[in-house]
């Protein structure tokens, strides 16, 4: 069976294929951007999200695929950025959520990860969640997106100081995905 990773996002399809590689399953990246709507939870963005891509590319149908959400929700901002994550790091990115957090005592945060996969006109959704706390400052020059401002609890490394490998034990989308590559080699 040919799986599909539909991401845009190259960095997001290097941390899948290293974890399927590992679990010795195969995986194939289709690079197709996609606007992903604005909704209240990542379920549903992630859920509508591939609804929207079988309707603008009807070929997909016949296709097994996945695509994956994530967000970085940090507790003393209310949940904030949360499903909003995408658009908040464009906007203000790692220092305008740093100075958010200048006057926070708690700087506990989640990242939290939710893949939908299609397979024969069904979608299903897979968790992961990582714990953690945002940093004082931007630590770290690897990963994307927030990754140099979150350390996964009971580490001391940001997951932008982390390699690949390293992240991908403690990844909110590493623990999504084995949730459903696991599911597939059952």
């Amino acid at each position: 069976m040919e799986i599909y990773f539909i991401t845009h996002n190259p960095s997001k399809f290097e941390e899948a294929l290293e974890l399927a590689e590992s679990l010795k399953m195969a995986i194939q990246w289709k690079n197709i951007e996609y606007e992903e709507p604005q909704e209240d939870t990542l379920e549903i963005i992630a859920k509508k999200s591939c609804e929207r891509i079988l309707e603008k590319h009807s070929e997909l149908s016949d296709f097994v695929f996945f695509l994956e959400d994530a967000g970085l929700f940090i507790d003393s901002l209310n949940g904030f950025p949360g499903p909003y994550s995408s658009y908040v790091y464009k906007t203000l990115g790692n220092e305008g959520i740093l100075k958010l957090m200048e006057e926070k005592e708690t700087r506990s945060a989640f990242f939290k990860s939710i893949v939908a996969f299609y397979s024969n006109e069904e979608i299903k959704l897979y968790k992961g969640i990582t714990k953690g706390e945002i940093t004082l400052s931007k630590q770290g020059q690897g990963g994307f997106g927030f990754d140099p401002i979150f350390k996964p609890d009971k580490c001391d490394q940001t997951f932008a100081e982390m390699t690949l490998t390293t992240k991908n034990l403690y990844s909110h989308r590493q623990k999504s995905l084995r949730e459903l590559f696991t599911s597939l080699t059952v």
